[in-house]
């Protein structure tokens, strides 16, 4: 199950632009495979994006489902950002 990085206050989720299997660009949801790799990435990842506060970041875990459905729901377009609570469907939402 996919483990992906979850601001503590907003329940946004952590979107950027990714490379696929394929090598080719999307804009989605940034994710690991493995929750002790996550927890490991998640402050030098978000230092290296620039995020201000990293700590206010948490590692959640998400169903492979609902990360398909909320990378539909950005429409690869960095103009979205996508909130998620749990036991709730993701919203993307246009800034």
């Amino acid at each position: 199950m996919p483990f992906v990085l979850q601001h503590k206050n907003t329940s946004q989720v952590y979107t950027c632009m990714l490379v696929n299997h394929y090598r080719l660009e999307y804009y989605g949801v940034k994710f690991w495979e493995d929750e002790d790799e996550a927890e490991q990435d998640r402050v030098p990842f978000l230092q290296e994006k620039g995020v201000p506060d990293p700590e206010s970041w948490r590692v959640a875990e998400m169903e492979e489902g609902q990360m398909k459905i909320s990378n539909v729901k950005l429409k690869n377009d960095p103009a979205y950002i996508l909130h998620w609570k749990e036991n709730e469907r993701p919203i993307a939402t246009k800034i």
